[in-house]
This record gives structure tokens, sequence and C-alpha cells, in this order.
């Protein structure tokens, strides 16, 4: 089945990775849709992979980063429409929590560019409505646990 004008969704894997309690890691799609924009690292499902592996190895493939999953934050439709409202792109995303483990971050396979981000900094960077409230929900979490020691 192609991505582009699918005949039902793909399912998709964000990851919002945290170093330490106040850095998030960006990436810069490299890639239709939402080109030339930061987002989380992510990607496709494969057949007969879980969400969590899935996960690691799209951060890894993206940015050469090791992770330690945490938990799921939420899911989000990710729906694009062309110019005569056909679906263009239909993914379903859902976003995963992880901790840095291992590695420099470097843009390869679909980013662009990555960087390390403060919370406050990666929600004035990033375009879409949707990653900013998973930036929030996952920020949430992560205050919840390290308050919780």
């Amino acid at each position: 089945m192609s991505r582009t004008y699918p005949d039902r969704p793909w399912v998709g894997v964000g990851v919002i990775v945290v170093r330490g309690t106040t850095e998030v890691l960006l990436i810069q799609r490299a890639q239709p849709p939402n080109q030339g924009q930061w987002t989380l690292p992510g990607g496709g499902q494969d057949l007969g992979e879980t969400v969590f592996e899935t996960a690691v190895r799209e951060v890894y493939e993206e940015t050469g980063l090791t992770v330690a999953p945490r938990g799921v934050v939420t899911v989000v439709d990710s729906i694009h429409r062309d110019g005569a409202g056909r679906v263009e792109y239909h993914y379903t995303l859902v976003e995963v929590l992880a901790a840095w483990r291992a590695g420099e971050a470097a843009a390869l396979d679909d980013a662009a560019a990555v960087r390390w981000a403060g919370w406050d900094e990666a929600l004035g960077l990033v375009e879409w409505d949707e990653t900013r409230r998973v930036l929030h929900l996952s920020r949430a979490m992560v205050d919840a646990a390290h308050a919780a020691g």
C-alpha cells in the first residue's frame, strides 16, 4: 500500500526523547509531509514490531541515539488532504516517551537536522498544534516522575 493516497491509515510512532528532565530531541523533517518543519523523531511501524521496538529503531535510524521507552503519552491523528479534498496522507501516531541512553545526535535517514532543546524552546520551534500538545503532556509526565523520585 502506498503512503500517499492510502486506502487505510498507516500506524506511526512518534518519540519524545528526553535527556535528563530538561531537554527534548527535535528533528527537522527531510521528507513530506511537513518537510522542513521541526518535530519529533519517529516513523512507520513494521509488521511484527511492537510500538516500543518501533520507537527504539526509528530514533536510532534517524539520529543514531539509543533510547529506553518509558510509556505511551497519547495517540494523534495526522490527516493531510490535497487541494481536491482527497486524503493524501493518513497516519495514526502513537506518541512514546523515551529516555536518552547513549550516543551523540546526528541527522540520519529522514532527518535533515537534529537538536536538543529545552521544553519552552521546543514548543516555540514546532509548528503543529498536536506536537505542542504532545510536548505539554510529555513534560507533565516527566515532571511527575521526577517529583515522585
